[in-house]
């Protein structure tokens, strides 16, 4: 399968899931939703590994939000164009959506 097919059958795929998922939501209020939420996950996961830079022994994401210089705010944003604390993190967002009050109101 080449690349072309594969990203059409991941586009059928996704479609049909939200189809389901959906319901009476409007599709483009849904579609709106779902790339906001790809978008978030990916620039997280991007800015972790940036951060990481390779190496296995850090972990971002376990980060606490407090040992971020202000230097090294500067130099991320400088560098990506964006900065994301540990706890901003998608993973650590979803890790708490269930008891985060924010999020459930």
């Amino acid at each position: 399968m080449t690349s072309k097919q594969q990203r059409a059958a991941l586009q059928r795929q996704i479609w049909q899931i939200a189809n389901d998922v959906r319901g009476a939501v409007d599709g483009w209020d849904f579609k709106q939703y779902v790339l906001g939420t790809l978008f978030y996950r990916f620039i997280s996961e991007n800015f972790a590994s940036y951060i990481e830079a390779g190496d296995e022994n850090i972990n971002y994401a376990e980060l606490d939000d407090g040992v971020i210089t202000p230097e090294i705010k500067d130099d991320a944003i400088k560098t990506k164009g964006y900065f994301i604390y540990p706890s901003q993190l998608f993973v650590n967002i979803a890790a708490t959506a269930n008891t985060n009050d924010s999020l459930n109101t």
